[in-house]
This record gives structure tokens, C-alpha cells and sequence, in this order.
């Protein structure tokens, strides 16, 4: 009965001790969540204002540009996926890795080769424990997103982008990454990044309002060149801080719900102990007892 009191007591203090870290690293994410939330808030209006002027010089011009032109024949397609350096964030890994997954299968039964390009050391991980091939990877830098990153994997992707598939290239792009919606909902997000589609129509002015006329300087191919860029640096760098604010919001909540499993472990284990040291005490006054009934009645 001893034996079994010390096993509950180690599994108490056991339990404790992982509820003073799980719940450290609670408040960690939530002190760092704050900040990812402003850097989102102070991206993606820029991301969304690139992403107009984008359109609206596809719209009011009618130059073939790669940005823009849908190719023929898509051969190749590159995957980009957003994991996070670190785990202990709940299903956050692994929902957006398979949603990388469905968007693969849907890819080649398009007929499309697909190449990855993987942004965290989970990605990195899942991809080389299959030994499955991938195009480049960046690591290191997935809790607080740095513009220098983002401007590497602009260029690669683009670099990817304007390469002929027979060396290489790829005729599209698709992003997958978890969206911050709240600290208790994070989606995972498919986006196809290039060629940008752009839905063409015919704007119905209200009343005293004028529509804008569009100039292009030098021309319209030219300014296109400059934006492409700068939409790609823009759109990876949103999305890096997007899933970014949604792996410290997947991790307080993981880790409050582990400092909540905690709590019910101690207290479960707190009552089976006093139950044991219970049945102890009764044991000992029984064999007290019954060792003085023995003396007495000799």
C-alpha cells in the first residue's frame, strides 16, 4: 500500500511540473500573439492595395503579360506550403499538410507534375521522414516572419515561375497556409498565387460618380514587370505573418488545454492517494487491533 501512495505522489508532482511549463508556454504565445495580430493588420491592407493596382492595370490595359496569361497548357505546378518550426500547436501541422495533400492529389489528377517549395521545419520534416523530393526549403524564421525571407522566396518562386517546365519551371503557383481568424479558429487557406486571375466586367457608375481613367508610364508591360515582384514579396510575406499569428493562437490554446488535462490529473491522482493512505491508516489501526486482541487473550 506504501508503494502504490508513492506512485500517486510521483504522478502528482510529475503533473505539476508539466502544468508550471504548459502553462508558461500559455502565456508565452499569448504576450507574442499580440504582436503578430499588429504586424497582420498593418499587412495585409498594403497586400490588398498591390494586389488591386495589379488588376487594375490587367483590366484597363490589354497587354498579354505572364503575370496575367493563362498558359495553354499548365505541365507544372508548385506547391507552397507554411508549416511552423516548432509543434506543440495542436492540429495546426497537420491540417494545413493535408490540405497541401488534397490539393496535390487534385493537381495531378488534372494531369499536372507538382514541385514544393516548404517553409518550416515540420514541412521539412514530413516531407524527408517519406522521402519525397522537394524544390527548395526555408527554416528558422517561422515565429516572427522577416521581410528578407519573404523577398528569397519571392524571387525563387518567380525565378520557378518564368523558367520553361521543360527546365524546370512551373506554369502556376499555389499557396497553403493557416488564416488567422480568431484565437479559437485558424483555417487553412489555398490560394493560387500566379497567374492572378482577373475577372474582367463592366463597372455600373452611381449617380455623380466618375470612374478613373488608367495611364500607364511607361506602358502597361512595363508597370507590370515592376508589380510582379512586389506582389509576390507582398502576398508570401502576408502569409507568413498570417500563419505565424495562427500558430501562437494554436499553441496558447493547446497548451491551455493541456494545463487543464494537468489539473484533472492532479486531482484525480490527489484522490486516489488519500484514498490509498486511507486504506493504509485502516490497515495499520486493523493489525494494531488485532495484535492487542492477540496479547489479551493470551
Amino acid at each position: 500500500m506504501g508503494a502504490q501512495l508513492r506512485v500517486y505522489r510521483q504522478k502528482i508532482k510529475s503533473a505539476q511540473t508539466t502544468k508550471k511549463i504548459t502553462r508558461a508556454m500559455e502565456l508565452i504565445s499569448a504576450s507574442r500573439i499580440q504582436k503578430a495580430q499588429a504586424r497582420v493588420a498593418a499587412s495585409t491592407p498594403y497586400s490588398r492595395a498591390i494586389t488591386r493596382a495589379v488588376s487594375a492595370v490587367a483590366t484597363h490595359s490589354n497587354v498579354d503579360h505572364v503575370l496575367t496569361t493563362e498558359p495553354e497548357k499548365i505541365e507544372r505546378a508548385a506547391v507552397v506550403i507554411f508549416s511552423s518550426d516548432r509543434g506543440l500547436a495542436g492540429a495546426f501541422n497537420s491540417q494545413v499538410l493535408r490540405e497541401a495533400e488534397q490539393l496535390s492529389e487534385l493537381l495531378r489528377s488534372q494531369g499536372k507534375e507538382v514541385s514544393y517549395f516548404l517553409i518550416g521545419r515540420k514541412a521539412v520534416g514530413y516531407f524527408a521522414f517519406r522521402r519525397r523530393s522537394f524544390e527548395q526549403q526555408w527554416i528558422g524564421g517561422t515565429d516572427s516572419p522577416e521581410v528578407e525571407v519573404a523577398q528569397e522566396i519571392g524571387e525563387a518562386l518567380l525565378e520557378a515561375f518564368l523558367r520553361d517546365a521543360e527546365d524546370g519551371g512551373v506554369d502556376e503557383i499555389h499557396v497553403v497556409y493557416n488564416r488567422f481568424v480568431s484565437m479559437i479558429s485558424q483555417v487553412p487557406q489555398i490560394v493560387r498565387l500566379l497567374p492572378l486571375e482577373v475577372v474582367e466586367g463592366v463597372e455600373e457608375p452611381d449617380d455623380g460618380v466618375v470612374l478613373p481613367l488608367y495611364e500607364f508610364e511607361p506602358d502597361a508591360a512595363t508597370v507590370l514587370d515592376s508589380l510582379l515582384p512586389v506582389y509576390i514579396e507582398s502576398r508570401i510575406f502576408n502569409a507568413m505573418l498570417q500563419s505565424s499569428a495562427a500558430k501562437h493562437a494554436a499553441t496558447q490554446k493547446a497548451m491551455k488545454a493541456a494545463s487543464d488535462n494537468a489539473d484533472s490529473l492532479i486531482r484525480d491522482y490527489t484522490r486516489l492517494a488519500n484514498e490509498a493512505r486511507q486504506s493504509e491508516i485502516t490497515q495499520q489501526i486493523a493489525e494494531i487491533v488485532g495484535g492487542a486482541d492477540a496479547l489479551s487473550s493470551k
